[in-house]
């Protein structure tokens, strides 16, 4: 087959299991070159404006940069096409917000993941060759005019799914790679770097005041001079947390006052 047919591919997961899955089902389709893979975001937006590969199979959910940060920090002519692979559904939707072709969820099976691929080549066929730039720029316009905060989270607990409001979170620490939601007496642990699910909230309602939590604004009582510039944060229910001296600006400037 001519290389010129070839969808090149490249697969960006941070789980290293997820990627050789991935490329061992691209494996036996002649048409895939599977050009390379990444474990994080800053190598996928590397390998994405080295190489331009035609389609990329992207995780959502990564520390630090997640899937929709990556496509945001491209040029648009750089925009690829798009499967995304998530853990949860509440991505789903945000994915076809951004045109993604296809989004598969985790865990997916062999028939789940071909039906995706197929999709993903039939659109690639379909525009090679033609004017791809305004395709990417419509891409990127739309992303970046799409509100990008969550206002649900599904939470998975006792063998329950349920969806939680967002507004309802009073505030989140992070637990390695887990995050715990703190709704009134209750707590939740979900997957999730707590960068990505800072990406998710309201910022005009959420606020990282430390490296490891998040505080809905609305939920503080009262503020404390601390030591070395940081802050005592004492939610409504006693709750006592750290403004560290880095996040002062940020608070100060969604209240108005400098701190």
């Amino acid at each position: 087959m001519s290389d010129s047919l070839l969808t090149r591919v490249l697969i960006v997961d941070d789980e290293p299991l997820a990627r050789r899955r991935i490329r061992k089902l691209l494996s036996n389709d002649p048409e895939i070159e599977v050009i390379g893979d990444c474990g994080n975001g800053r190598e996928a937006v590397k390998a994405i404006s080295e190489q331009s590969p035609d389609l990329v199979f992207l995780d959502v959910q990564m520390p630090e940069m997640d899937g929709f940060a990556i496509l945001e920090s491209l040029p648009p002519e750089q925009v690829p096409f798009v499967v995304f692979v998530t853990a949860h559904d509440q991505y789903a939707l945000r994915a076809f917000d951004v045109y993604a072709l296809d989004y598969l969820l985790k865990p997916f099976d062999r028939r789940r993941f071909d039906k995706a691929l197929q999709r993903a080549k039939a659109q690639i066929r379909k525009e090679r060759g033609s004017d791809l730039g305004r395709r990417t720029i419509a891409l990127l316009e739309e992303l970046r005019a799409k509100s990008s905060h969550e206002e649900r989270v599904v939470i998975k607990a006792g063998g329950r799914v349920f969806f939680l409001k967002a507004e309802d979170i009073d505030w989140i620490e992070a637990e390695g790679k887990y995050v715990r939601l703190h709704v009134g007496s209750k707590s939740y642990l979900l997957r999730e770097a707590i960068s990505a699910m800072e990406a998710q909230l309201d910022s005009k309602k959420f606020l990282r005041i430390h490296r490891s939590t998040i505080v809905h604004i609305d939920r503080i009582r009262e503020l404390q001079p601390w030591f070395h510039g940081e802050y005592r944060v004492i939610l409504n229910d006693g709750t006592q947390l750290v403004l560290s001296r880095g996040c002062r600006k940020k608070l100060g400037d969604l209240l108005g006052s400098s701190l």
